[in-house]
């Protein structure tokens, strides 16, 4: 089975690459920016230029490939290229793939689709969902939760900065994910047919609230947290009064993501379902947030030590 992957330099698709490439696929990336893209065929994959806001660069790009991985996505910022790339580009992907007669297509989709079609990247999203499945391509669909890699900026970096936590006052769990596990579902679907034209809400064995992070944060900082609470009413009358005015249209939008991981989910049995439809052990081959940020301080420190060694190497040459 040869891959096409949409979105490898990003923060999910380069773990889909790599992994892939683990396995032995012969993996194909979609790139705009060979330079950018270069670590991608370092590591074996095969660069091929193309972009979806020019549809006319993507039939090339499927040839010779039975299965196609999208998890390429738009910032919420970037109005003005959304609807080109995450709505016309990816009806022009669909096309290309239906007419490549390709034999998988997976779609990286978000959760909480449903109640915030307000967002005009989820209702897109969401559009593309029915879109896939009426193509008649086999497909699967996984509706994303939060990536581990997402709450590096938003609470371990600020606490080492000394900088403001800004948080709801809604104590939501959130089952976050690793990237690289999520990579691990989408090759894994490829050997299951049962996963065939199948939706799954993908999330991880445990839910956590925002509180819980940040005790995790400063026990391994050594340090307290500045933590700001705003009310979620608050939050969404901000983005409601910001959506009227178009300077605040792009403001308005990344508000609304905070609102989208702040909606209670039930994963606890159809996590378990999820997993052992996938076949894979929550215990042992899923990891951690805890563990994932003990290894990051871990690096963390590390690489400051070293930086601290060099600058006193420096200051020692100075002298001599």
């Amino acid at each position: 089975m040869s891959l096409l992957v949409i979105g490898g330099t990003g923060t999910l698709g380069r773990q889909i690459v790599l992994q892939a490439l683990t396995k032995g696929y012969p993996v194909r990336c979609l790139v705009r920016n060979f330079r950018k893209a270069n670590f991608l065929k370092e590591w074996g994959a095969e660069l091929i230029y193309g972009n979806l806001s020019k549809p006319e660069t993507i039939p090339p790009c499927l040839k010779g490939i039975t299965a196609v991985i999208d998890a390429s996505t738009s910032r919420p910022s970037d109005l003005d290229i959304v609807k080109t790339v995450d709505w016309d580009g990816k009806l022009a992907l669909i096309e290309a793939a239906k007419v490549a007669k390709v034999k998988r297509f997976i779609f990286c989709s978000t959760q909480n689709l449903d109640q915030f079609s307000n967002i005009p990247l989820m209702k897109m999203k969401q559009g593309i969902e029915v879109k896939l499945k009426e193509s008649q391509i086999p497909y699967t669909i996984f509706r994303l939760t939060g990536f581990y890699q997402g709450l590096i900026e938003q609470y371990a970096i600020p606490i080492l900065e000394n900088l403001p936590i800004w948080v709801t006052n809604e104590n939501t769990c959130v089952s976050y994910m690793d990237t690289q596990d999520i990579a691990k579902f989408c090759l894994k679907a490829f050997q299951l047919p049962e996963t065939e034209n199948k939706t799954f809400f993908l999330g991880g064995p445990k839910g956590w609230v925002s509180s819980e992070i940040i005790n995790l944060c400063e026990q391994l900082a050594g340090q307290s947290a500045k933590v700001n609470k705003i009310p979620l009413f608050v939050l969404k009358l901000i983005t409601k009064v910001l959506g009227f005015f178009e300077w605040g249209q792009n403001i308005s939008d990344r508000l609304a993501f905070v609102e989208i991981l702040n909606v209670e989910n039930d994963f606890s049995k159809s996590t378990f379902d999820l997993y052992k439809t996938f076949k894979i052990q929550p215990a042992g081959e899923i990891n951690q947030l805890d563990s994932y940020f003990l290894e990051y301080f871990i690096r963390l420190l590390k690489r400051l030590r070293d930086i601290n060694f060099e600058d006193i190497q420096k200051q020692k040459n100075l002298i001599i």
